[in-house]
């Protein structure tokens, strides 16, 4: 499995990487106007959805066939409406991602 993450912040990177298996592939990347690229291929793209420009990314990714899960805070409505909107297949509270990460990941 090939995971591309538009994640920043180093602890979350540390819990992807650790909930994934040894045969899955984990690419991160910093800048969202990267994403769409770097999404050629993969079978998951997770977005954090606080990061500057993520909506727009996940436009660029509309229609390219990739799985797209989304995270951000529970108290950010408006935001995660705005993520289902932008194309995101699976939209979830940050809790609720880490929580189910392991099964994101196909553990």
């Amino acid at each position: 499995m090939r995971v591309v993450a538009l994640v920043a912040d180093l602890m979350d990177r540390s819990r992807l990487g650790a909930a994934a298996s040894p045969s899955t592939e984990v690419v991160f990347v910093s800048a969202p106007d990267g994403l769409a690229q770097a999404a050629g291929g993969a079978d998951l793209v997770v977005v954090d959805l606080t990061r500057p420009g993520a909506l727009d990314a996940l436009e660029a990714l509309d229609g390219a066939g990739t799985r797209v899960v989304g995270f951000g805070p529970h108290v950010e409505g408006d935001l995660l409406d705005a993520a289902r909107r932008a194309g995101c297949d699976e939209v979830l509270p940050r809790s609720r991602f880490f929580a189910r990460l392991p099964e994101l990941l196909g553990g």
